[in-house]
């Protein structure tokens, strides 16, 4: 493969957890709404205003109001996860393999840019990415292809060159439909919930086993 493409939360960072009780803990603290972990869950994926319209129904709230609700979400996410902040084990010497070999490297996420230079600037790896795909930058979220192929071409690489890590169904789905193979983490996700998905190259926890040492 002459690029890799990361996801960034659940595949780079152990955070989904957090993400999904930031979320609960807003939406009932704010609006009562009453959702149990269970409810919340299942909508972390895609952009912020996109699962307060599945949660809610696409009429709920203004754009204003999503955007005001998204920003005091990812604060309160922020401020609960940055003592826990850290790459998934085996993944700094990953990184810093891959670059030393002259891969090509790119974040493609449905995190807004508030979160991504949270991670990328914290731990200190912003300059092992060529391109950096956000919420922002595109229109359409995973699982449509547009964030793989956005990346791929900022890294003038063919799409079927590239290697995507991924941590949810959507997002490999997102490969799959960009015409990219997968590899998962399975921080979020176990592997029976990808079987219909026959882009995926491998299941791991981490970036520690020995796959990832051929990759590079």
């Amino acid at each position: 493969m002459k690029a890799f493409i990361f996801d960034l939360n659940g595949t780079m960072i152990h955070d989904m957890d957090y993400h999904t009780q930031a979320w609960q803990q807003l939406l009932n603290d704010e609006l009562g709404s009453g959702l149990t972990w269970e409810e919340v869950k299942p909508q972390m994926y895609g952009k912020n205003q996109e699962v307060l319209g599945r949660l809610f129904g696409p009429d709920r709230f203004t754009a204003e109001e999503m955007d005001r609700l998204a920003l005091a979400k990812e604060k309160r996410y922020q401020q609960a996860y940055r003592p826990h902040l850290a790459l998934l084990p085996g993944l700094g010497e990953f990184l810093e393999k891959a670059h030393q070999r002259g891969i090509s490297m790119a974040i493609a996420s449905a995190a807004i840019p508030f979160n991504i230079d949270f991670v990328l600037d914290n731990l200190n790896i912003r300059h092992y990415f060529q391109a950096v795909v956000s919420a922002d930058d595109v229109t359409f979220s995973k699982p449509h292809p547009e964030t793989f192929l956005k990346a791929a071409a900022q890294l003038q690489v063919a799409p079927a060159d590239c290697l995507v890590f991924e941590d949810v169904p959507k997002g490999v789905e997102a490969a799959q439909r960009a015409g990219m193979p997968a590899v998962v983490l399975t921080t979020t996700h176990q592997a029976q919930e990808f079987e219909l998905l026959p882009n995926v190259l491998h299941f791991s926890p981490d970036f520690q086993d020995a796959f990832f040492q051929g990759l590079v």
